[in-house]
């Protein structure tokens, strides 16, 4: 087998990804950017076409704040459920600047945020998303999760590479269906380069993953530049390619910055799991 090396790719000029930008404190829905799917896709001979997956692009905001008609502060928490299928992702940092913007606007009811966030964001992913906003009442419903599977981070490897290399992947003769985690994922954002720290679950079945080379393989992203939703995509297809299982799911969660945690979810078999955050988040 030989690797399969990310391909580079050029943002679109509109973009202010990496510009310095002021911080706006009223209601701006222009803040918000987008970025076409396509430009990695196209790297991984996939699309809307022949999306190998389904699921959904998980977003927690943290730091979601308004003002009644009186004055008044509010706060909530939000999830956000973008799909796959969206032509669309969502740029972190406009998704902060955008936030931002309504620490001094004036909004009637959780309801009309709730009512504003979804079409905004829709508009911007391309397609309808789904959003559920929570009052500081309705906290109690927000869970902390620990996954359940084969914690593969203590495995006592050698490591020299860090960028993808799907060629370390390796399986075995014999089948298994089993779900394995790491704690160890990290790449780094496609445009400060800050890092992106993620717990990662692999949930399949078919020739049986050898552990340490699925290790190596997923350290190997440690000074990759990607996005987080395209870094799971990136492992998805290496997985179908390089093992060929039958059944498989990716599910990436990462630690928030700015506010916001991004959890992309990646299946052909199974549907999008329940928004419970892990210990890191």
């Amino acid at each position: 087998m030989t690797s399969k090396q990310p391909a580079p790719f050029e943002l679109p000029t509109h973009l202010t990804l990496g510009k310095a930008v002021g911080y706006e404190t009223t209601y701006n829905p222009s803040l918000l950017q987008s970025v076409p799917r396509a430009l990695n896709r196209d790297s991984l001979s996939i699309s809307n076409d022949n999306l190998p997956f389904h699921g959904d692009d998980i977003w927690t905001g943290y730091e979601l704040s308004w003002l009644l008609p009186s004055g008044k502060p509010q706060v909530a928490i939000f999830n956000c459920y973008v799909p796959v299928t969206s032509p669309n992702i969502i740029e972190s940092k406009s998704f902060k600047l955008y936030l931002n913007s309504f620490n001094q606007s004036k909004f009637n009811s959780v309801e009309e945020v709730s009512a504003i966030l979804c079409e905004d964001l829709s508009t911007c992913a391309g397609t309808q998303v789904k959003v559920d906003v929570f009052t500081p009442s309705e906290f109690s419903a927000l869970k902390f999760a620990l996954w359940e599977g084969t914690v593969i981070d203590d495995i006592d490897i050698e490591v020299n590479t860090y960028q993808p290399d799907s060629t370390l992947l390796q399986v075995s003769k014999e089948n298994a269906t089993e779900t394995l985690i790491s704690h160890l994922l990290k790449s780094n954002c496609l445009i400060t380069q800050q890092p992106d720290w993620a717990s990662i679950l692999i949930r399949y079945s078919g020739s049986k993953i050898q552990h340490d080379s699925l290790l190596a393989y997923l350290i190997s992203f440690r000074q990759h530049n990607e996005f987080h939703e395209q870094c799971v995509e990136r492992i998805y297809c290496d997985l179908m390619e390089f093992c060929k299982p039958k059944h498989l799911t990716v599910f990436a969660r990462y630690t928030r910055r700015g506010g916001l945690d991004i959890n992309p979810f990646r299946s052909n078999f199974e549907n999008t799991y329940n928004n419970h955050r892990l210990a890191r988040q």
